[in-house]
């Protein structure tokens, strides 16, 4: 695993290695072949990977997403999910099984159940997915909550595709959306 040397990193208020309670994201850092990838865990679980060009970057956004709770930075902590991530990248077909701490709205949480429960190798357009959640007049909404997912590849947003069968917006670039459908695809 090739972890980002956080050296340049501003400290940030610690806890105790392994602690985690309600105002505590712990998070870790690893590069990998789409970028920076950034794994954050809470008490209920990963709440956030986010893909990026830099860690500065990534942990800008983390900060932003949790206003007000303590972030450390704790690789050795997360040493698990990070491999489990980074395998993944490298091998869609083995999938990513990690406990999710999922925020949203309850048709955002539709959403992402559903878009869990298709395999590695299938795209889907936004006005399928909205039938499967029970909203077929609201591939918009769906859309939305798509973009609104903060657990890149845990929740694969990135199998969701125009009705054209163009790929659309992904949060993390266009090109990582076409790079991990690609690889997909060879399943």
């Amino acid at each position: 695993m090739n972890l980002i040397d956080n050296r340049t990193h501003t400290p940030r208020p610690r806890q105790a290695v392994g602690v985690a309670n309600r105002t505590t994201v712990e998070y870790g850092v690893a590069q990998a072949e789409l970028g920076c990838v950034l794994i954050a865990r809470s008490v209920g679980g990963v709440c956030a990977i986010l893909i990026g060009a830099d860690a500065e970057q990534l942990e800008r956004d983390l900060a932003d997403r949790f206003p007000g709770r303590a972030l450390n930075r704790n690789e050795a902590g997360l040493r698990t999910e990070l491999a489990k991530v980074l395998r993944f990248i490298d091998n869609p077909g083995e999938g990513l099984d990690l406990p999710l701490a999922l925020r949203g709205t309850t048709l955002q949480r539709r959403v992402w159940q559903a878009l869990r429960a298709i395999p590695a190798g299938t795209t889907i357009t936004y006005a399928e997915l909205a039938v499967r959640v029970g909203a077929p007049t609201s591939a918009r909404a769906v859309a939305n909550a798509c973009a609104a997912n903060v657990i890149a590849l845990a929740i694969p947003c990135h199998r969701v595709v125009r009705s054209s069968g163009e790929l659309a917006g992904y949060r993390w670039g266009i090109e990582r959306k076409r790079t991990l459908i690609a690889k997909e695809a060879m399943l």
